[in-house]
């Protein structure tokens, strides 16, 4: 425990030493948020605005800017808590370019020890990067429109941590296969540029093709994405039906922002999300594991 505790201190010192990559980790949410709010945030305003008009329902501004505001919130998170961890991770891949992880080998620590200083090390490094951003998304939800309980805000942030797991446990089975600078830049592009269509968050899974919606069901970030969804919306649906909102037009929307999804056409409840989440959480670490087994057997 004593090396591995070592460990940890030397790549979470090192990765908050480097100020660039620890400000660009941190940064990007914000940056993500401000974009959203400014271009999306209309776009999403105007679709819910007209669809409501359109089934002969008034929306108080309030009601509207929580709607817009708990799925722009809940789709910077989901994107978050995946590609910054990718980004707190790239220390593995540094130091094998730089050969510090030769030296390490070298040392009395094993290679599973050296395996989980960096997971761990990425966890602590992601989770206050993205409770961070937890922390600016509520505040951004109290001035555009508040809603959420405590229950709700709880929830949230135990999304935003199972997701950080997820995210963590995924880019180090990906850097773990990286070793040099071209690569590594590679992948964060990839990364950046691409999980945030997979994952539902930049464009909701039912505006998809049937054929694609039916591909993405398989992947446990959307199921990630749904359960922010659900947890930063419920209190404006609970709203809307308090104000007396159709239920088959609340149903809509819950199907529109993909609070409601769907596996092999039938509805996955909430309970249903955790468990694939935290079974995924589960297989991943393990083959990352495994994957740390047969290189420490490869290399004696």
């Amino acid at each position: 425990m004593t090396g591995l505790s070592a460990l940890v201190r030397r790549n979470t010192r090192l990765f908050f030493k480097d100020r660039g990559m620890f400000f660009t980790s941190l940064i990007t949410p914000v940056i993500l948020l401000v974009l959203y709010a400014a271009f999306l945030s209309n776009v999403y305003e105007d679709s819910f605005r007209s669809a409501l008009e359109a089934a002969g329902v008034s929306v108080p501004d309030s009601l509207i800017g929580g709607c817009v505001g708990g799925q722009l919130v809940s789709s910077l998170l989901a994107v978050c808590c995946v590609t910054v961890a990718f980004c707190s991770n790239l220390l593995m891949v540094q130091d094998k370019i730089t050969g510090a992880r030769r030296d390490l080998t070298i040392t009395p620590v094993k290679s599973g020890t050296l395996a989980m200083g960096y997971y761990l090390s990425t966890l602590l490094s992601t989770l206050l990067v993205c409770l961070t951003a937890t922390a600016v998304c509520l505040l951004y939800l109290r001035y555009v429109g508040w809603y959420l309980t405590g229950a709700d805000a709880a929830l949230l942030i135990l999304d935003v941590v199972l997701l950080v797991l997820f995210g963590t446990a995924l880019s180090s089975i990906v850097n773990c296969c990286l070793s040099t600078q071209g690569q590594m830049s590679a992948v964060g592009t990839i990364v950046s540029a691409g999980y945030g269509f997979l994952c539902g968050a930049y464009m909701p899974i039912s505006q998809f093709s049937e054929s694609l919606q039916k591909v993405l069901s398989f992947l446990p970030g959307t199921y990630g994405t749904s359960l922010l969804r659900n947890h930063a919306l419920r209190g404006v649906f609970t709203e809307m039906e308090a104000r007396g909102f159709p239920a088959e037009v609340v149903e809509a929307i819950r199907d529109s922002v993909d609070c409601n999804l769907y596996f092999l056409g039938g509805r996955v409840e909430v309970p249903a999300m955790y468990a694939v989440l935290a079974a995924s959480i589960v297989i991943v670490v393990g083959i990352y594991i495994i994957m740390n087994v047969l290189l420490g057997r490869k290399r004696k």
